[in-house]
């Protein structure tokens, strides 16, 4: 099976599943698993080379509408007679019903229910945990400063900020995505301000320029140190590796109840080993 993937949450999926070894392809930022590393990429997951993707003669391509404008690349896959799958996850079980999806196209459903399994032992192993939580601080998830973008109620964020005992202050907010403005977080007062930019490197990200905002004063997460720099690439990509990041933020918010994290033991379990 000769398969190309469009995004890299699609990537993600097929390396939590072990299909990655049937990959030929991927878009420009797909990094992990470490595998993909030396495959062709083929641009921007907005804007796919549909000549080079065709060139590798793929038996199944992986799309996804996670990715704003990706439509343009599936019809273009339509036009092309090319066969495609396109996800869809907004959720952890959106995320797991894929893996069914996946399996089930690629002819490997035992696989799929395994990989699901694990996803799903895992998220209910923190759910027990947060619920040992007493103070659930709030948190403020930035995916873009000016317009201000953060998760709404429906976005996997809001499932990682629970799991990890805390709440997202925009979770009243039904929608997955919420456009709205500094003075909407103001008023919310978070405890945390989390700033993960979609598709822009942490490093890249500067903390202190929530300070020089007008009125950040107000907030107390401004006023305590508490405005944080996340990776991007554990926080806005729906795909097995929220469960890194809610691993990793779960035990920075209550180190008293949840478990360090521990990168090589949390690759062990990504990759599908006993750690």
């Amino acid at each position: 099976m000769r398969i190309v993937s469009l995004c890299p949450s699609n990537t993600e999926l097929l390396g939590f599943m072990g299909m990655d070894r049937h990959l030929v392809g991927t878009d420009a930022y797909s990094d992990w698993p470490s595998s993909v590393a030396s495959l062709p990429r083929l641009g921007s997951d907005r804007n796919i080379d549909m000549d080079a993707l065709e060139a590798l003669r793929p038996d199944l391509v992986f799309a996804s509408l996670s990715v704003p404008g990706m439509e343009k690349n599936v019809e273009r896959l339509v036009e092309r007679g090319i066969p495609h799958v396109t996800l869809n996850p907004k959720s952890f079980a959106d995320i797991a019903d894929n893996m069914d999806v996946v399996g089930d196209a690629l002819g490997v459903p035992d696989a799929a229910r395994a990989s699901r399994r694990r996803l799903e032992t895992e998220l209910e192993r923190y759910a027990e945990l947060s619920r040992r939580c007493g103070d659930k601080p709030s948190l403020y998830w930035e995916w873009w400063p000016k317009p201000v973008f953060s998760p709404g109620g429906a976005n996997w964020l809001t499932e990682v900020s629970a799991l990890a005992g805390a709440a997202n202050v925009f979770a009243d907010v039904s929608d997955a995505k919420v456009k709205t403005d500094w003075d909407d977080v103001l008023r919310r007062d978070p405890d945390y301000v989390l700033l993960a930019w979609v598709g822009v490197r942490e490093q890249l990200v500067k903390p202190e320029s929530v300070a020089k905002r007008p009125g950040a004063d107000r907030l107390r997460a401004v006023a305590e140190g508490r405005v944080l720099v996340m990776e991007e690439s554990l926080y806005c990509r729906p795909s097995p590796l929220l469960v890194a990041g809610l691993q990793k933020l779960a035990h920075r918010l209550h180190p008293d109840v949840y478990p360090p994290y521990d990168e090589k033991e949390s690759e062990r379990w990504l990759r599908g080993y006993e750690p």
